[in-house]
């Protein structure tokens, strides 16, 4: 096992670039269909003067983050790109040299108090370190010559538990080392709340011969796993999952997971809800075939009630609740069992939990917590690659990916030809070219292949065009 490389951070950039949906896509209470999204660029140097650059990427989706309604699509974007600024305001404030790990716990506390004096909730303030951190790791990995995989089970990071008392007694090093990563990840297919079932819901078809239709995803991707979006209306909920189960009847071996994406007021109404699903005949299948509820209860009361009778009849995962480094384990106290991976909270905060979940589960000699891979529309390049990378680590076997279905790869990120066919070239296995030079992800039997990722650098091969991208701009006077 080598030691954790200690470096100095020189430059941390910030860029952004127009994201535009072939499909509209609604969840929670926001439809959308173009955003913003976000690049960072960061340069790393060694105490023996060798440097590299590394990048990453990320949506900047509204109404995740932040929900509250008086806020504008552009109030969240710029909530994000305020983020964004206090990152890399503080990351490149100290010079002195200390591992990704450390960079990161030395300005974590910070960030989450300067963001709730801007107004930010801890969700929004970590977006724009997890960004930075992952730009940053890539750097190190290509200063270093290693992949992804092989810095974390090194721990090349200097991961340790500064940070999570409860982990003080977890050798990372044996955690960190034991994690094999797999050359392919199932794909979950998200429904989301506009989104059509059959041809007979398609009002505007968009005909880029694409899948538009859930029947159509099913005949043309071959998933078995599939997150359905609820509303919390529980009659329009009801009548829309039983369509879809119809639709699902015959796909082999389907697993399913709820998105309950803080549509219910308490635990005792989102109890409600499942006994109704439950006890209607056409999702008897359905009921027999989820997996977990993801969120059901509003982040703002989501940890302060108790859960378990509602985690007895299925089991419960935080996700939106999940804002900080603690949240996992207040979760456990209340009956959750689950947390859900997402790179925009922060990597280090996956791995950390994924440590949890596997101390708790030896201890009690048994499965008694568990992870989910769930996305944030990661896009073709960087932001879905990094993400694969990190749930394939924690050894997750399969993921939420919705990124792909609503926009059309490189095409819709308005990236250049050139760029789609790198990122291509790089992971021939990953994408998949179309004859006008865009580059998709190339789904093969409802799984992805991953064995491109284990090149040098944070599971990249390619690099975007950074100059093609728009430099963020400085906040508004």
């Amino acid at each position: 096992m080598r030691d954790a490389l200690t470096f100095s951070i020189a430059a941390v950039e910030l860029y952004e670039r127009p994201v535009h949906l072939r499909l509209p896509f609604r969840f929670g209470v926001v439809t959308l269909t173009h955003c913003p999204q976000a690049f960072v660029r960061a340069q790393v140097v060694l105490p023996d003067g060798r440097s590299a650059w590394g990048g990453s990427a990320e949506l900047m989706a509204p109404k995740w983050f932040d929900k509250n309604l008086a806020l504008s699509n552009e109030d969240n974007f710029e909530q994000l790109r305020q983020s964004l600024r206090a990152a890399q305001g503080a990351y490149t404030s100290d010079h002195g040299a200390a591992t990704a790990f450390g960079h990161f716990s030395a300005h974590y506390g910070s960030l989450i108090t300067q963001g709730a004096s801007f107004g930010l909730n801890p969700l929004v303030a970590c977006y724009g370190p997890a960004m930075v951190d992952r730009a940053v790791l890539d750097a190190l990995c290509r200063v270093a010559g290693v992949s992804f995989y092989q810095a974390m089970c090194a721990n090349l990071a200097g991961i340790d538990a500064r940070l999570t008392p409860d982990l003080a007694e977890v050798d990372m090093g044996r955690v960190l080392s034991s994690l094999t990563p797999a050359p392919h990840i199932a794909l979950r297919h998200t429904v989301g709340l506009v989104d059509p079932i059959t041809a007979a819901d398609v009002t505007k078809p968009v005909s880029d011969g694409l899948p538009e239709t859930l029947q159509e995803v099913v005949a043309a991707t071959g998933c078995r796993y599939y997150k359905l979006k609820v509303s919390g209306n529980t009659a329009a909920d009801i009548d829309r999952l039983s369509r879809i189960a119809a639709v699902l009847r015959d796909v082999p071996d389907c697993q399913i997971t709820l998105d309950g994406n803080e549509q219910f007021a308490d635990a005792h109404s989102a109890a409600a809800f499942w006994k109704s699903v439950q006890g209607t005949p056409a999702l008897q299948v359905l009921a027999a075939q989820t997996l977990y509820i993801e969120q059901p209860i509003s982040r703002a009361t989501a940890l302060q009630s108790d859960v378990r009778p509602l985690a007895a009849m299925r089991p419960l995962l935080i996700d939106e609740s999940d804002g900080t480094l603690e949240a996992f384990t207040q979760a456990l106290e209340l009956g959750y069992t689950g947390v859900s991976s997402k790179q925009c909270k922060g990597i280090y905060r996956s791995i950390l939990n994924a440590a949890r979940c596997r101390a708790r589960n030896e201890k009690a000699g048994q499965a008694v917590c568990f992870m989910s891979a769930e996305d944030l529309t990661t896009q073709a390049g960087l932001a879905v690659q990094q993400d694969l990378a990190l749930v394939n680590l924690i050894g997750l076997t399969h993921v939420e990916r919705n990124g792909h279905h609503y926009v059309d790869g490189f095409a819709g990120q308005g990236g250049a030809s050139a760029e789609a066919k790198a990122f291509h070239d790089a992971h021939p296995g990953l994408y998949e070219m179309t004859p006008a030079g865009n580059a998709r992800l190339r789904i093969h039997a409802g799984n992805l292949d991953l064995r491109s990722l284990g090149a040098p650098g944070f599971a990249s091969g390619a690099l975007p065009d950074w100059h093609n991208l728009q430099t963020m701009a400085a906040p508004a006077p």
